[in-house]
């Protein structure tokens, strides 16, 4: 177990990122595990509203972030100091990316439908962070044989070509398959290579006078969403909570 520890993560210089996975995880489920109690009114957390101004924890974490990345960038990848930086960057993006909902829709929907995508982007950054980890290169570099490697024209179409794939599953209306595919080029291939969402830039512009095209790519994602909107859901629920049925997702009544 050393043997492979040393190998395959501290020769690498892959403990930072271990390390900031793990501080990212673990800041993600305390921090919604504070939010639910609060929600349910249980526990000593209560709101922090210093003067009335409510403080979102997305605020702490910038400045974690911030001040992890600084250090992160002047600590390299080995030492005490690039994983103390990896902890603190791990835990800013953790606390950040709770609220993404509410960065990215400028209003407090956490506990709405809308703040569901905040779930999916935690859960889509570990799956991404993992993927690194695990020796993913980004747009397929590493896929590449030896001899290419020598040569950058290789190099540059291979990377090229991934990235065109990325591109396309993203004109698709497939974000998820297009941001896997950065670090797993046959999920960008497969994403660009298939139907189009019947809402995506592709289709309206490439399928508004196919109408049998259209007909079946509107067919294909609505049993495809049907099927899998119900587990998603639960596992969403499980995850970062039930959305308020109200419909009213404020969070100075609901929130640390």
């Amino acid at each position: 177990m050393g043997a492979w520890w040393d190998r395959n993560i501290i020769d690498p210089g892959k403990l930072p990122l271990l390390l900031a996975l793990a501080a990212f995880i673990l800041a993600f489920v305390v921090v919604r595990g504070i939010t639910r109690l609060i929600r349910a009114g249980k526990g000593p957390f209560r709101n922090i509203a210093p003067g009335g101004l409510h403080i979102h924890h997305a605020v702490p974490g910038v400045l974690l972030m911030v001040a992890g990345g600084f250090c992160a960038v002047g600590s390299g990848r080995h030492g005490v100091g690039a994983g103390i930086a990896a902890v603190v960057f791990g835990i800013g993006a953790g606390l950040v990316l709770d609220e993404f909902a509410l960065i990215l829709h400028l209003s407090d929907v956490y506990w709405t439908e809308q703040g569901r995508q905040s779930v999916e982007v935690v859960v889509m950054a570990a799956a991404l962070g993992v993927l690194v980890l695990a020796g993913f290169s980004p747009l397929g570099v590493a896929d590449v044989g030896p001899e290419e490697h020598d040569g950058r024209t290789g190099v540059i179409v291979g990377t090229l070509v991934n990235f065109c794939f990325v591109v396309l599953a993203l004109l698709k209306g497939k974000p998820r398959m297009a941001v896997l595919g950065v670090l797993v080029p046959m999920l960008a291939l497969v994403g660009a290579l298939r139907l189009a969402r019947p809402d995506s830039f592709w289709a309206r512009r490439f399928y508004r006078d196919r109408h049998r095209t259209r007909a079946r790519a509107t067919l294909r994602f609505y049993r495809r969403d049907r099927r899998w909107a119900g587990p998603r859901h639960r596992l969403e629920n499980l995850i970062g909570g039930a959305p308020d049925p109200t419909g009213s997702g404020a969070q100075g009544r609901t929130r640390k």
